[in-house]
């Protein structure tokens, strides 16, 4: 039976008041770039995706969501039915506390947003995973801080970690390295994304090895 995989991708935005909302620049290139390589390998895949800016496979299955609340709740609800997470998406970690209508402009003066942490979607669903899943995760961080990346991977306690820059959001190419709990790292070259796609799925499909 194949594996059945579960896929997020882009941002989410978190509503300000009913006007504006806070975003990141991820555009969902990297989450599509997997899910085709996926379909391509025959795999069933479900896709959970916040607003992206890109072209989606037309096959699997999509779940769109808008929050980070909303992708907790979904990536929680799905997980069960599936085999491997691949968490690409990029969820936003603050969100404010909305205002119902729209913010009133003020003539002079700042004002001030009270934001709160948004749920850790990783580590939740790791926390309720059965022995025979996997999960996946990436690391955006600022250029070489590989230990940051290892110490999510710790914390989440994910099977492997995708490490990438933050020159990566929003572009086509990506400059990867691959980290897993036993110390093993893999620094790759640069990449097209979709190129990328088929080289993660190899290393995460081996998960399951043994």
């Amino acid at each position: 039976m194949p594996l059945r995989l579960l896929i997020t991708a882009g941002p989410t935005h978190e509503p300000i008041d009913d006007v504006r909302y806070i975003a990141n620049r991820s555009s969902g290139r990297m989450g599509a770039a997997v899910a085709s390589a996926a379909m391509a390998m025959g795999l069933p895949t479900t896709m959970i995706l916040g607003p992206v800016g890109v072209d989606l496979p037309s096959a699997g299955r999509r779940i769109d969501v808008v929050t980070a609340a909303q992708m907790h709740a979904a990536v929680l609800r799905e997980f069960p039915n599936h085999d491997l997470l691949i968490m690409a998406a990029a969820v936003a970690d603050f969100s404010p506390v909305p205002v119902a209508g729209k913010l009133k402009r003020r003539e002079s003066g700042a004002m001030t947003l009270e934001l709160f942490p948004t749920a850790d979607i990783v580590k939740d669903v790791v926390s309720h995973k059965r022995d025979d899943q996997r999960t996946v995760a990436f690391s955006l961080e600022k250029g070489g801080d590989l230990e940051r990346a290892a110490q999510k991977m710790r914390y989440k306690k994910v099977d492997l970690m995708v490490y990438n820059s933050i020159a990566t959001i929003d572009s086509p190419r990506i400059v990867p390295t691959l980290l897993w709990p036993d110390g093993r790292t893999l620094v790759l070259d640069d990449s097209s994304k979709g190129d990328f796609a088929g080289v993660l799925l190899e290393h995460a499909t081996r998960l399951f090895d043994g």
